[in-house]
């Protein structure tokens, strides 16, 4: 067997192959660490173990393509790829079920007249003025990065494929919006990323469309910046609180998603509890009280004295502390109302 591998005649084939080329055969002879593979008469190759999913599930007789990948290994063998051969297969395979307007994906290899790869022996070309919806200042640092297009031409006999990466674009954006404007409405809470700041707002991201969060409603509290509450990139829950389909505009608010901190106030009193509290402001008809927690509520007068003769100034004053009853409450309306102790 050893003399069927006489390197002095597998010299004699390297100017009949080259890399890249494509041929089939059989398997001849196993070794740990490949095997020996027939690519015509007198001819053969290696093929490393490492090529294989799995070599032990190789057995000689077996027949395959190949593809060269080396004229001449530390052996003096010829070298090939079951694997690339495989991949070759399939990538033509999937370049001839091609038709107009199909979508593909591809990685950019060079730039010639437009964006240039290929899938299997097809040559892909993307125009440049197809390459973007956008201004694309240098097409080479294109170069090696993945894109999605669809066919706009196909030459099946000359394998060549034009696609446009622009247009699908365009498609994307245009079913994008139309899904968004199917399933939006008043009220919705959706889940947003924030895609830029202003100084006023932010611009959310929802589902691939912008929508406008003004700073007034990112939080109760006031802000002075809207950093100071989001950054970009950060994804919370909003709610819809404006819809403008005709001009497609969009407005949002995060602090309608979030518990009014009055009425976490409120929640925390009991009915009927007596509390410490503060007037804060005079009324024609009573007082506001506002307890240590922050909850405010209304002493009115008649629940202030049993003297319907007296004013409010009479009996307390601003900044007098006072203890104070909670007579009701309402979460709802968020209002609550109090009586002085006794």
């Amino acid at each position: 067997m050893s003399e069927k591998f006489n390197l002095e005649m597998i010299d004699k084939t390297f100017t009949a192959y080259r890399k890249g080329q494509c041929f089939d055969g059989v398997v001849v002879l196993l070794r740990e660490d490949g095997c020996i593979f027939n690519i015509g008469g007198k001819n053969d190759a290696f093929i490393p173990a490492s090529d294989f999913e799995d070599y032990s599930a190789v057995k000689i007789g077996d027949r395959f393509g190949v593809v060269i990948t080396k004229q001449k290994n530390e052996e003096g063998l010829i070298e090939a790829s079951k694997a690339l051969a495989d991949a070759l297969k399939f990538a033509n395979q999937n370049a001839q079920s091609l038709k107009l307007g199909s979508k593909f994906s591809f990685v950019a290899t060079g730039v010639g007249d437009g964006l240039l790869s290929k899938m299997g022996d097809y040559q892909i070309l993307i125009p440049f003025d197809e390459v973007s919806e956008g201004f694309v200042k240098n097409h080479h640092s294109l170069v090696g990065k993945q894109f999605e297009a669809v066919v706009t031409e196909i030459d099946k006999e000359n394998k060549r494929i034009v696609g446009s990466v622009k247009l699908l674009q365009q498609q994307t954006r245009v079913a994008v919006e139309t899904n968004f404007w199917n399933s939006i409405f008043i009220n919705k809470i959706v889940k947003g990323k924030v895609e830029r700041i202003l100084p006023y707002g932010a611009f959310v991201s929802v589902d691939g469309f912008d929508c406008f969060l003004h700073i007034s409603q990112i939080s109760y509290e006031r802000l002075d910046k809207v950093e100071d509450a989001l950054c970009v990139g950060e994804e919370r829950q909003f709610k819809v609180i404006k819809l403008d389909r005709e001009n497609k505009k969009v407005e949002l608010s995060h602090k309608a998603v979030l518990e009014n901190p009055k009425l976490s106030q409120i929640k925390q009193l009991v009915v009927g509890q007596v509390y410490d509290g503060e007037v804060v402001k005079l009324l024609q008809f009573g007082a506001i009280v506002k307890l240590e927690n922050g909850a405010s509520g209304l002493l009115h007068i008649s629940n202030a004295t049993d003297d319907r003769t007296k004013k409010i100034y009479e009996i307390v004053k601003a900044g007098d502390k006072v203890q104070v009853e909670v007579i009701s409450k309402d979460e709802e309306e968020m209002k609550v109302s109090f009586a002085l102790a006794k």
